[in-house]
């Protein structure tokens, strides 16, 4: 039996994509992700409108990832991202 290191299902883990390198952002997104377990939240924030990136993540995840947007300013977007 493995024991599972999150706290809480309801867990929040921030993402801040503003200090990742552009080229290593999208893998560095997916990896992310991939490590949610259903029910877990990734808090993603970008300095612009990441509409490819969201493309993206309906094509590798389909309803197993569902998108809601918390901010839409320019220059400050946070998008929460829910595991199903």
């Amino acid at each position: 039996m493995h024991a599972h290191l999150h706290l809480r299902q309801d867990q929040i883990y921030p993402f801040d994509a503003r200090g990742i390198a552009k080229r290593f952002r999208h893998a560095a997104i997916f990896g992310a992700l991939d490590a949610l377990t259903p029910g877990e939240r990734m808090r993603f924030v970008n300095d612009h409108d990441p509409l490819p990136l969201l493309d993206q993540l309906r094509q590798r995840y389909g309803e197993g990832v569902e998108i809601q947007y918390l901010q839409r300013d320019p220059g400050e977007i946070v998008i929460d991202f829910i595991r199903a």
